[in-house]
């Protein structure tokens, strides 16, 4: 990966760990009033593979959304995995407040630095990761 994918993933990483949370729990829940429980429609057999099948459309799109909850944990791993290259203090608690989602100004005026200071403290954490 190179320098922006890495900071992307630093930017992106809190909602994504909350979004997956939020995901996985609510996948699981059943919408029951899919089909037509009235009617002729309701007695009619569905086609396989009918592409007005509610169901089949339900099932696609969980699939589709089981597809984007791997692709963010896949994209949470990557940062897990190489926190402890991080060493320095300073460092540890730059990361530690941008993956919590914290702006730069915000990590700034927090720690008692200038957010560029916060930059350039960035910018050597991303290479840490990146090594």
């Amino acid at each position: 990966m190179n320098k922006w994918q890495v900071e992307n993933l630093l930017r992106d990483y809190h909602w994504k760990v909350e979004s997956v949370k939020i995901m996985r729990e609510t996948i699981n829940e059943i919408n029951i009033s899919m089909t037509a429980q009235y009617g002729l429609q309701a007695a009619m057999p569905k086609a396989i593979g009918d592409p007005s099948d509610p169901i089949l459309k339900e099932v696609e799109r969980r699939d589709r959304r089981w597809k984007k909850i791997h692709d963010y944990e896949r994209d949470i791993q990557f940062i897990q995995s190489r926190l402890a290259q991080v060493m320095d203090d300073r460092e540890t608690e730059v990361l530690h407040w941008l993956i919590e989602g914290k702006c730069m100004r915000w990590i700034g005026l927090h720690m008692g630095l200038s957010h560029t200071h916060i930059q350039r403290i960035k910018d050597s954490v991303i290479k840490n990761l990146i090594a």
